[in-house]
């Protein structure tokens, strides 16, 4: 089986349409075709069903997909450790993000990687944890920064980083804008707003909510942060949000109530990152940036960019089987959200530029 036909099918899985993958493989589409066909008769089954607009995977296929992500993973794996050996860090380095994740600024790390790494191609995908846990187990991605609570879901393994609370978040004018508190079992008759279901946020609400046994009904979902702050400052309803949500400058207008009772859960923010393989060089550099970078959720507003710090060896940055961030200074900027109380290992807002 060559490596060149588990590459073209992919493309075409991901792609769903011949014209396009060949087009993002910069190849013909004949030749395309004709790997594809290889392949399965080589296999002696079919992994596409083709129509005249686009193409699904069949049974088959899907199962070759999660090996296929997994082998083209462990050969890139391969080609970077020999360049790391060489004292060279190439390659490219594929990461995920949740949007708006505390306990790391995203785009200054990634910044500060680029700029001394200028040879090691970098691919962000931001999208729900859930999403973000399967591509890293499937090794379509290196390393993710997500919220996840609980223990790793099969096929990773969990750096944390930071964790804060959740808190309510609405209108200036909805009756619970003044209260010093609310329990999670009280909400019951109010219409939210929150994240589709396999973003973090929305799966720990789900499951606070069973545990205070309290049915709630979810009138508006969303897929982006700056939506869901609209939507309650239109009033249109309430959100239970992490902490550094609410204190974004878009929702300053709005009024955040602490939330109480036995079931108070923590949103925790991990970096994903694969359990059945070695983590590539690229990514093992990357992380060993992670404690001399400025801590902060993303929603914050980003502080200037240092100096790009002096390039080190590949090859000395290890990883570490858990890691968390190192304590930081609560913020003089930003009050702490009155009658929370205080979680373990929070890392503080970026300060406001």
């Amino acid at each position: 089986m060559e490596l060149r036909h588990l590459e073209y099918f992919v493309a075409v899985a991901e792609e769903r349409h011949f014209t396009r993958a060949a087009h993002r493989l910069m190849v013909s589409q004949s030749g395309l075709s004709a790997s594809v066909r290889a392949l399965e008769r080589e296999l002696g089954a079919p992994l596409f069903v083709r129509s005249t607009r686009r193409v699904e995977l069949t049974g088959e296929g899907r199962a070759l997909l999660v090996e296929a992500h997994r082998a083209l993973a462990s050969v890139r794996a391969g080609k970077e450790a020999v360049a790391a050996v060489q004292g060279l860090l190439r390659g490219t380095l594929v990461v995920g993000t949740e949007q708006c994740v505390t306990g790391v600024h995203v785009p200054g790390l990634l910044a500060r990687f680029r700029s001394e790494h200028p040879d090691v191609e970098v691919r962000l995908r931001q999208a729900g944890s859930a999403a973000l846990v399967e591509d890293v187990a499937e090794g379509r991605l290196d390393l993710a920064f997500a919220a996840l609570s609980g223990p790793a879901p099969d096929g990773v393994r969990l750096v944390p980083l930071a964790s804060e609370p959740m808190v309510l978040l609405c209108h200036p004018g909805h009756p619970l804008a003044g209260a010093a508190g609310v329990r999670w079992a009280d909400l019951g008759g109010e219409v939210f707003v929150d994240f589709h279901e396999d973003w973090g946020a929305r799966g720990l609400n789900d499951r606070a909510f069973a545990a205070a046994g309290t049915a709630r009904r979810v009138a508006l979902e969303v897929n982006d942060v700056h939506s869901l702050i609209e939507l309650v400052g239109h009033g249109l309803g309430i959100a239970v949000v992490p902490r550094p949500i609410a204190r974004k400058k878009e929702a300053a207008v709005l009024r955040t109530v602490p939330l109480t009772g036995a079931e108070d859960p923590f949103w925790e923010v991990s970096v994903v990152l694969p359990e059945d393989r070695r983590t590539g060089p690229a990514a093992r550099e990357l992380l060993s940036y992670l404690p001399d970078t400025p801590l902060g959720g993303a929603c914050e507003t980003a502080p200037a960019a240092p100096a790009p710090a002096p390039a080190r060896a590949a090859s000395a940055a290890a990883v570490p089987a858990a890691r968390t961030a190192p304590p930081v200074p609560a913020s003089r900027t930003t009050p702490p959200v009155p009658g929370s109380r205080t979680p373990p290992t929070v890392a503080a807002p970026a300060p406001r530029g």
